[in-house]
């Protein structure tokens, strides 16, 4: 497991949670939720000075596919606000996650830690953000290798089986 802290990231359309791991890469936390301006790009910077502050060595993003796998509008919105991200911080890796279900399991966790429905709005971002950034933490820690795919790197292609790569 690579040392250092790692950020998680939900892009919302109104929101953005954000979370944070410790330097082990064990656990994560919340660390706020920033509201989005798309305009001015104020979400991405904070986000930025954020990473850099805690001298992050990478981030994680949480690309929302639908359940069939299939990327819709809201991953194309999270790969352009990474790409963003990506252009105020250079030489930081920027690495999407798969994110299904996350908002539905943080909205769960909020209400069965007793969060009553109104107050989750302002915290089910960042619960996003943690479940999507240990995700990612738990998979390194099994595979020995950073979860998800790189942007600008190449989309993981299929493992093909040994039998499948005797029979050429």
């Amino acid at each position: 497991m690579r040392r250092g802290v790692r950020l998680g990231v939900d892009v919302g359309s109104v929101r953005v949670g954000l979370a944070a791991s410790d330097p082990d890469g064990v656990l994560a936390t919340p660390v706020e939720t920033i509201a989005r301006q798309p305009a001015r790009l104020g979400d991405v910077e904070q986000v930025a000075a954020i990473a850099l502050e805690r001298e992050a060595i990478e981030v994680v993003v949480g690309l929302p596919r639908s359940l069939s796998g299939d990327e819709g509008e809201a991953a194309q919105a999270a790969r352009a606000w990474a790409r963003q991200l990506r252009e105020r911080l250079t030489g930081v890796p920027i690495r999407f996650v798969d994110e299904r279900l996350t908002t539905v399991d943080a909205h769960r966790a909020l209400r069965d830690s007793g969060v009553a429905g109104r107050a989750q709005r302002s915290h089910v971002d960042q619960q996003a953000a943690v479940l999507i950034l240990q995700v990612a933490l738990d998979s390194e820690r099994r595979s020995g290798q950073p979860a998800g795919e790189l942007m600008g790197g190449r989309k993981p292609r299929a493992r093909r089986s040994r039998a499948a790569e005797g029979q050429e």
